[in-house]
Protein backbone atom coordinates (compact mmCIF):
# COMPACT_ATOMS: atom_id res chain seq x y z
CA UNK A 1 0.00 0.00 0.00
CA UNK A 2 1.69 3.38 -0.91
CA UNK A 3 1.79 5.89 1.80
CA UNK A 4 -0.04 9.16 1.62
CA UNK A 5 1.54 11.95 0.93
CA UNK A 6 2.11 14.58 3.62
CA UNK A 7 -0.43 17.54 3.53
CA UNK A 8 0.75 21.05 3.85
CA UNK A 9 -0.28 21.71 7.51
CA UNK A 10 2.32 17.99 8.27
CA UNK A 11 4.95 19.80 6.27
CA UNK A 12 4.87 22.96 8.46
CA UNK A 13 5.34 21.50 11.29
CA UNK A 14 8.33 19.48 10.41
CA UNK A 15 9.70 22.53 8.98
CA UNK A 16 9.11 24.15 12.25
CA UNK A 17 11.06 20.97 14.25
CA UNK A 18 13.97 22.06 11.70
CA UNK A 19 13.73 25.87 13.55
CA UNK A 20 14.71 24.30 16.54
CA UNK A 21 17.26 21.98 15.52
CA UNK A 22 21.18 22.63 15.48
CA UNK A 23 22.42 22.96 11.96
CA UNK A 24 24.96 24.89 9.78
CA UNK A 25 26.96 26.03 12.22
CA UNK A 26 23.81 27.57 14.18
CA UNK A 27 22.02 26.44 17.42
CA UNK A 28 18.54 27.62 16.67
CA UNK A 29 16.75 29.77 13.92
CA UNK A 30 16.14 31.05 10.45
CA UNK A 31 17.08 28.66 7.77
CA UNK A 32 16.63 28.05 4.14
CA UNK A 33 16.07 24.91 2.18
CA UNK A 34 16.68 23.78 -1.35
CA UNK A 35 13.74 22.84 -4.13
CA UNK A 36 15.44 19.82 -3.86
CA UNK A 37 15.02 18.95 -0.13
CA UNK A 38 11.23 20.48 0.58
CA UNK A 39 9.99 18.54 -2.47
CA UNK A 40 11.37 15.37 -0.58
CA UNK A 41 10.01 16.27 2.87
CA UNK A 42 6.30 17.04 0.64
CA UNK A 43 6.94 13.60 -0.82
CA UNK A 44 6.49 15.83 -4.62
CA UNK A 45 8.40 15.88 -7.81
CA UNK A 46 7.10 19.16 -8.32
CA UNK A 47 5.96 22.08 -6.10
CA UNK A 48 3.03 23.45 -7.28
CA UNK A 49 2.05 27.48 -6.33
CA UNK A 50 -0.81 26.18 -4.33
CA UNK A 51 1.19 24.20 -1.89
CA UNK A 52 3.30 26.87 -1.41
CA UNK A 53 0.23 29.46 -0.70
CA UNK A 54 -1.25 26.44 1.93
CA UNK A 55 2.08 25.69 3.62
CA UNK A 56 2.79 29.71 3.59
CA UNK A 57 -0.80 29.73 5.21
CA UNK A 58 0.04 26.98 7.32
CA UNK A 59 3.45 28.22 8.97
CA UNK A 60 1.95 31.72 9.80
CA UNK A 61 -0.73 30.16 11.26
CA UNK A 62 2.40 28.34 14.00
CA UNK A 63 4.09 31.46 14.14
CA UNK A 64 6.66 31.37 11.10
CA UNK A 65 6.97 33.16 7.86
CA UNK A 66 8.10 30.98 4.97
CA UNK A 67 9.34 33.16 1.58
CA UNK A 68 9.56 31.61 -1.64
CA UNK A 69 13.06 33.37 -2.98
CA UNK A 70 12.91 31.43 -6.33
CA UNK A 71 16.23 29.77 -6.10
CA UNK A 72 15.43 28.92 -2.43
CA UNK A 73 12.58 29.30 0.57
CA UNK A 74 13.57 30.93 3.92
CA UNK A 75 11.91 30.15 6.98
CA UNK A 76 11.70 32.43 9.85
CA UNK A 77 9.60 33.28 13.02
CA UNK A 78 7.55 35.91 12.38
CA UNK A 79 8.53 38.02 16.11
CA UNK A 80 11.77 38.76 13.85
CA UNK A 81 9.89 41.43 12.53
CA UNK A 82 7.86 43.20 15.56
CA UNK A 83 10.65 45.49 15.93
CA UNK A 84 11.24 46.90 12.25
CA UNK A 85 10.58 50.51 12.16
CA UNK A 86 7.12 51.68 10.96
CA UNK A 87 6.15 53.49 7.98
CA UNK A 88 4.22 56.52 9.78
CA UNK A 89 0.68 57.69 8.26
CA UNK A 90 2.85 61.39 7.76
CA UNK A 91 5.12 59.35 5.56
CA UNK A 92 2.69 58.35 3.63
CA UNK A 93 1.01 61.70 2.99
CA UNK A 94 4.08 63.52 2.96
CA UNK A 95 4.71 60.93 -1.10
CA UNK A 96 0.82 61.45 -1.54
Amino acid sequence: MKKERPAPNEVARELVNFYDQPFGGKSTGRYRISPKNLRSLMQRRRISDEFVRLLSEEMFELGFVFIDMESFYVVTSARTYTNYRRVSDAMIKKMG
